[in-house]
């Protein structure tokens, strides 16, 4: 085992207080659908932004994509696809 090994997170960590405390990965999860959602609120949608890599495979850039311009309603969508 390498030493990077030892110190991996394997559980997500939300602050709270000024802490990092463990939590479930549904907390964690619902934690940023809540933090997104606010942040949309406040904001036009077309501020946020969706970078995928251009080694990830098509069907998880679709998906990436399809979750911006749908869920989030933005069109500013890059996979770095250029050669």
């Amino acid at each position: 085992m390498r030493m990077q090994d030892k110190t991996r997170l394997t559980k997500p960590l939300l602050r709270s207080n000024g802490q990092l405390r463990e939590v479930s990965w549904n907390e964690a999860l619902d934690n940023v659908a809540q933090s997104l959602r606010a942040s949309l609120a406040r904001r036009d949608p077309s501020v946020f932004g969706m970078l995928s890599c251009s080694k990830s495979t098509n069907e998880l850039n679709y998906v990436a994509q399809k979750f911006t311009r749908v869920v989030i309603g933005s069109n500013n969508v890059d996979s770095c696809n250029r050669a």
